[in-house]
């Protein structure tokens, strides 16, 4: 199939979880070899691009065991299910044993169709990739064990949950620099110049299964973060950094294949240099979930090379639900927010539904869960306006107000102009009313009246063309209002 749109609409699908939901829904066990066609419809939204089928690889039983032993693991585990069945726990997706896809899921084959109905639908197939580390059972610890970062046995004293043995070496659990160490995985070594080599081969191999590969914690594998985190037994620092070195290599047999950063830590910049063509914009979740209209607005004042290849969300298998953290409209003006804006957008499966169960990502069955059928309506009219609306130049507008209402500092807009119809979007990212003007940048809008279309609602309004350019669009939204409207000769 072709490659990406210049800004991809991604939606997430809980492989595990939603395979075993399909089945419940039809009364037999359904894998990916024979999802029928009306399940398959469903699973591309009208507006999506992509799917992402997140965990489809081979888990680890011996992550398994880790995760019925871990108690803090056992209690999120009965908090999202309280009808846990020893079924439901399948194993952590990001514990990979193997990159090939469970025969529980259909195996390579049951993928392979998946993949073809999906490119039957318009839409292209994401699979994950775990830079970082595998599984301890996963067959490199014993066939190649430099791969990996290891330690002694004063390593081993010093922190025992940091270490276990294999192959008769001592080996590092995976970790990040700022948490314990996760029992469940062994740590790669991103120093180790055949490592390097073994992920570009391995990553050409999913390349060939799909079309894009979403990279797990991308910024672990930077040289001064790896160094940060292990010192010397992480080895003397290698002259090239570990991505551009893995990506030349893909991009030699894979040019085409979209790569997605999962980045923190105000690394996104980084990651974009360093070959990646869209990193996760955290930052702006954070601040459409917990702060105000001027946060965002300063954040999206970054250049539009630099946005254009962030991707954006409000809910993905990491974070909690939006349903549930973001109450009082605050998730709906959130979303007409991440889908207007340059850039790729992420959506998560179950999101439209209102789902507020963060479901841990080791289980394989969702709770069950009313559906917000008004939620879904809502998004079903977002997603496809959202496609007419982003298209030519994107530019932030400024909002102004009056000297006793200050109100119009809670609202944010933005513009998109590729001939007629302009579109213009407004958000009120506050819980009560605020008004404001918009100053509109085209000034072929004089002499005439114009005709705006709310594409969310269908609501209708004319103005004057002399008066949007003088005084602004004054508009007056509710409490997480928000305004999509297309702009056309009245």
């Amino acid at each position: 199939m072709s490659g990406m749109p210049t800004a991809p609409v991604v939606y997430e699908i809980d492989t595990w979880p939603w395979l075993a939901g399909v089945s419940n829904r039809l009364g037999r066990t359904v894998t990916l070899a024979d999802v029928p066609d009306e399940i398959w419809d469903e699973a591309v939204p009208d507006g999506a691009d992509a799917v992402w089928l997140m965990g489809v690889w081979e888990r680890s039983p011996a992550g398994l065991v880790v995760a019925r032993s871990n108690e803090s693991l056992q209690r999120a585990f009965h908090a999202a299910l309280p009808d846990l069945r020893p079924a439901d726990l399948v194993g952590s997706p990001y514990c990979v044993r193997r990159y090939r896809v469970d025969e529980r899921l259909g195996g390579p084959a049951g993928l392979a169709t998946a993949r073809a109905e999906l490119a039957r639908r318009g839409a292209r197939l994401i699979l994950d990739y775990v830079p970082n580390h595998v599984a301890p059972d996963h067959p490199a610890v014993v066939e190649h064990p430099d791969w990996f970062v290891l330690g002694s046995e004063e390593d081993e004293a010093r922190e025992p949950a940091a270490w276990f043995r294999a192959a008769g070496r001592i080996v590092a659990h995976g970790r990040d620099p700022y948490f314990p160490p996760w029992p469940d995985v062994a740590q790669l070594n991103a120093f180790h110049p055949e490592l390097r080599s073994a992920t570009a081969k391995a990553l050409g191999d999913i390349a060939a299964q799909c079309d894009g590969i979403r990279c797990d914690m991308v910024m672990l594998l930077t040289t001064d973060v790896f160094a940060r985190t292990w010192g010397a037994n992480a080895g003397p620092r290698p002259a090239t950094e570990f991505w551009p070195e893995v990506i030349a290599e893909l991009r030699r047999h894979h040019p085409g294949t979209v790569l997605i950063a999962e980045a923190y830590w105000d690394m996104e910049w980084t990651m974009q240099q360093q070959g990646f063509d869209y990193c996760y914009d955290k930052r702006l979740y954070d601040r459409l979930a917990h702060e105000d209209a001027e946060s965002v607005r300063k954040h999206l004042a970054a250049g539009r090379d630099y946005q254009d290849r962030l991707i954006r969300f409000t809910e993905n298998h990491d974070e909690p639900r939006a349903a549930a953290t973001m109450p009082g409209g605050r998730n709906r003006a959130a979303a007409v927010a991440i889908a207007t804006l340059p850039g790729a957008t992420l959506w998560h499966e179950g999101q439209f539904d209102g789902r507020r169960t963060h479901l841990p990502v080791f289980l394989g069955r969702f709770p069950d869960e009313p559906a917000d059928d008004e939620l879904r309506a809502f998004h079903q009219r977002l997603l496809p306006a959202a496609a007419r609306v982003r298209r030519g130049q994107w530019s932030m507008a400024d909002c102004h107000g009056w000297p006793d209402n200050p109100t119009s500092h809670d609202v944010l807009a933005w513009t998109w102009h590729d001939g007629v119809p302009h579109h213009v979007v407004a958000v009120n990212l506050s819980g009560h009313a605020s008004q404001a003007r918009i100053r509109l940048p085209w000034p072929p809008l004089g002499d005439r009246r114009w005709r705006l279309t709310d594409l969310l609602d269908g609501r209708v309004f004319h103005r004057d063309g002399d008066a949007l350019l003088a005084e602004g669009l004054y508009v007056d939204l509710p409490p997480w209002g928000h305004h999509v409207l297309a702009v056309t000769p009245a």
